[in-house]
């Protein structure tokens, strides 16, 4: 599992994307979510405004696990 560190209280799906480098651009996240299936803390989520913070833990196409820390 690979810790990712947030500075700010939360950030979105779509920014966790782009951070994670999954995507390049904020435009790509709307596509990516209905081509791959993200899992966090275990549920089905696809809303790319949905708010991580950290304590999550993200599953990317049960290839890429994430744990989402402070700074």
């Amino acid at each position: 599992m690979e810790t990712i560190k947030i500075k700010d209280e939360y950030i979105t799906l779509g920014q966790f994307l782009k951070l994670t480098n999954h995507i390049s651009t904020g435009g790509q996240a709307k596509p990516f979510l209905q081509e791959n299936k993200i899992y966090i803390n275990g549920s089905l989520d696809n809303r790319r405004g949905r708010k991580i913070v950290p304590g999550d833990e993200v599953k990317i196409n049960e290839t890429g696990d994430y744990k989402v820390m402070n700074l």
